[in-house]
């Protein structure tokens, strides 16, 4: 019986080429499906993964809006006001899910914040900093990668900030 080869995303591809070593998880799903289901999936504690969202925000009326890249754990909710806060803009709002592949080169459920389409400023919520390794989305659904949180940031050129409700 021939082996079949791993369908590698360009998530991995990027960080095999920053020599950043990371673990591949998979999981059947044909579809979205949220953060928690996923991690009940592959029985892993909700604070070791993240989820990757998008939000647009502006540094004035007269500017043109940009896109942020937020990294959180999944059980938690971005605060707009510290993640606008933390990227120097007045507010950042969601975008919208039928916008995430037009802007991320992603598909809702599959996003994550290495090898988007640009590169967008990104920020890691400051919790990850205490973990030795955190899950994040491997670029495609069914596809999920574990790695150090400082790889991450290496990797997306992120910083981490304090950017969960508490």
């Amino acid at each position: 019986m021939a082996k079949t080869k791993e369908i590698k995303t360009n998530a991995m591809r990027i960080l095999e080429s920053m020599k950043i070593p990371y673990a591949h998880l998979t999981y059947e799903c044909d579809e979205f499906t949220d953060g928690l289901q996923i991690a009940d999936m592959l029985s892993l504690p909700y604070e070791k993964v993240y989820k990757t969202l998008v939000t647009s925000g502006s540094r004035g009326e007269k500017q043109p809006r940009d896109y942020y890249v937020f990294v959180i754990p999944v059980a938690q909710e971005l605060d707009l006001k510290a993640a606008a806060r933390s990227v120097g803009v007045k507010s950042v709002e969601m975008i919208h899910v039928k916008d995430i592949n037009k802007i991320t080169g992603y598909i809702r459920g599959g996003c994550t914040a290495v090898g988007m389409k640009k590169q967008y400023v990104t920020r890691i919520d400051s919790s990850a900093q205490a973990l030795e390794k955190i899950i994040v989305s491997g670029g495609r659904i069914g596809s999920q990668l574990e790695l150090d949180p400082q790889d991450l940031a290496r990797a997306t050129g992120a910083e981490f900030a304090d950017i969960i409700r508490h």
